[in-house]
């Protein structure tokens, strides 16, 4: 996975990113980099709430193997070096990282429960989400 547009292809052909060797793999490479990254640019980037909460939904036991290969497949887009407009760019950087993860979560987002919200704003020192009304 090289660019973009290549992962939310992959994040729109749900059945190639659930599977399980694809899943794996992905799960091996944002295990070990995503949290620390994130919390290294929190700061910059608007989004990153929402990686964590994708994050703790993609390893969340009860999560669907499909949505776990979405997720993971933009969860790993984030953390490769090598990405289509490089991070270092200011203003510019996560923009593709951006794109790719508001495409997965147009497919998977409804999976996002309020438990992952609530850890991902507790790894990032934010308060607890607001309670919704329904």
């Amino acid at each position: 996975m090289r660019n973009a547009r290549e992962i939310a292809k992959q994040a729109s052909d749900v059945d190639a990113a659930s599977v399980p060797m694809t899943i794996k793999h992905n799960a091996r490479r944002t295990r070990a980099k995503l949290i620390p990254k994130i919390l290294r640019v929190a700061g910059r980037i608007p989004f990153a709430d929402d990686l964590a909460a994708a994050y703790y939904c993609a390893i969340d036991p009860d999560t669907p193997m499909k949505a776990k290969g979405v997720l993971f497949a933009a969860l790993a887009y984030f953390i490769i070096p090598t990405d289509m407009v490089p991070d270092i760019i200011a203003g510019l950087g996560f923009t593709d990282d951006a794109t790719v993860l508001a495409t997965a979560l147009g497919i998977v987002g409804t999976q996002i429960q309020d438990t992952h919200r609530r850890a991902a704003r507790k790894l990032l020192g934010l308060a607890p989400p607001k309670q919704r009304v329904d």
